[in-house]
C-alpha cells in the first residue's frame, strides 16, 4: 500500500508539472530547416548588396555561398595554407565585406566575395579577432575575444584603438545600432559596458546568483539578460541600471536559453538547448513555443533578423533555419 501511496503521488506531481510547462503553441511555424553541405558548427551569416547573395562561417575555415536567398548553399574554399581557421564573424556594407577569425586572422573582400585579401595584424594585438562590422567604403570596426575595440577607415592598413585597455575574456559581445557595446564575462559572473567616447568598459556586477548566459539591446535602448536556468531580464533606455523583474517563459524547462532577437519592435524570439524556440508578440510579457522545431537536434545558438521578413537561426553541426513568413 505505501509503494501504491507512493506511485500515486509521484504521478500527480507529474501531471501537475507537466501541466505548468504548457505554454501556449504557435498557430504555425515560419521556420524552415536549410540542409547545409557541412557538419561543422556555423558560427556567423551575412549577405551582400545583393538581396540574395550571402556567405555563411563556420569552424575550420567553413565558408558558405547562396545566391538563391539562403535556400541553398555551396561551399566555398580559400588558399589559406595548411592552417584551419576558426571563422567568428562576417559583415558586408553592399560589395565590401569582412571574415573576422583565429587565430590572428582578418579577411577583406570588395567584390561580394569573389576575391578575398588577407589583412596582416600586428602581433600585439590582444586577442584574437571575435567580431566585425563593415561601417562603410574602406570602413571597418573589429574587437578581440578579451574585449579590445578598433577602428579602420582606409581598408585595414591602420588601425585606431577606441578603448585604453580590453575587458578580458568575454563569454559573448554585442552591438548597439549607435555603436554601444556589452560585453559579458568568460564566467558569466559581470558584464561590462562600452559607449563612443569612453577611454575603458564600465564593469556591472550581475542583479542575481544565477550567472549570466548572453546580453543585447533591446528596440527601444534597453538591455536584454538571459541567465542560467531560462531566466529573461529586460532595462528600459532610461533606466539601463534598472533591472525589471526577472521572468521565466517556461518555469518547468531544464534547458536555458542562448539568444535573443527582435524581429519587429515588439516580436522577440529566444532560442535554446534540445531545439527550444520560444517567441513573444507583445515585448515579452507572454510567450508561445514553436513545438515543431522541438525535434531538431541541435542547440540553436544564434538569431539573425536581417530585416523583418529575413530571418536565419544557427544551431550545431551546420543546422541552419530560414524564416518563411510571419507565424
Amino acid at each position: 500500500m505505501r509503494t501504491l501511496k507512493q506511485i500515486a503521488i509521484l504521478l500527480v506531481v507529474a501531471l501537475f508539472c507537466v501541466s505548468c510547462s504548457r505554454i501556449p503553441s504557435l498557430s504555425n511555424n515560419p521556420w524552415k530547416v536549410i540542409n547545409l553541405p557541412t557538419q561543422e558548427n556555423i558560427l556567423d551569416l551575412a549577405f551582400t548588396g545583393e538581396p540574395n547573395h550571402g556567405w555563411v562561417v563556420g569552424s575550420n575555415s567553413t565558408l558558405l555561398e547562396t545566391s538563391d536567398g539562403g535556400q541553398t548553399w555551396q561551399n566555398r574554399k580559400l588558399e589559406l595554407g595548411d592552417q584551419k581557421y576558426r571563422f567568428n564573424s562576417i559583415s558586408f556594407q553592399d560589395q565590401e565585406g569582412w571574415i573576422a577569425g583565429e587565430p590572428s586572422l582578418l579577411l577583406h573582400t570588395t567584390d561580394g566575395g569573389k576575391s578575398w585579401s588577407r589583412i596582416p595584424l600586428s602581433s600585439k594585438l590582444p586577442g584574437n579577432p571575435n567580431t566585425v562590422l563593415a561601417l562603410g567604403p574602406n570602413s571597418a570596426e573589429m574587437t578581440t575575444n578579451i574585449g579590445a575595440i578598433y577602428q579602420t577607415q582606409d581598408s585595414g592598413q591602420h588601425w585606431k584603438a577606441m578603448v585604453e585597455q580590453a575587458v578580458g575574456v568575454v563569454r559573448n559581445i554585442a552591438r548597439s545600432p549607435e555603436g554601444k557595446y556589452i560585453a559579458v564575462s568568460a564566467k558569466g559572473n559581470f558584464y561590462s559596458t562600452w559607449e563612443p567616447g569612453l577611454n575603458a568598459w564600465v564593469p556591472h556586477n550581475r542583479n542575481s546568483s544565477r550567472r549570466v548566459q548572453n546580453m543585447g539591446f533591446t528596440e527601444n535602448g534597453g538591455l536584454w539578460m538571459l541567465a542560467r536556468g531560462g531566466q529573461i531580464q529586460f532595462t528600459t533606455a532610461d533606466a539601463p541600471e534598472d533591472w525589471q523583474e526577472a521572468e521565466y517563459p517556461e518555469p518547468s524547462a531544464s534547458w536555458g536559453f542562448l539568444d535573443l532577437a527582435y524581429r519587429t519592435a515588439k516580436e522577440i524570439w529566444i532560442s535554446g538547448g534540445s531545439g527550444n524556440l520560444l517567441r513573444s508578440v507583445d515585448g515579452g510579457k507572454t510567450w508561445e513555443k514553436d513545438r515543431e522545431i522541438e525535434d531538431i537536434p541541435s542547440n540553436l545558438y544564434k538569431i539573425l533578423f536581417l530585416n523583418p521578413e529575413k530571418g536565419f537561426i544557427i544551431g550545431q553541426q551546420g543546422i541552419l533555419l530560414k524564416y518563411e513568413g510571419a507565424a
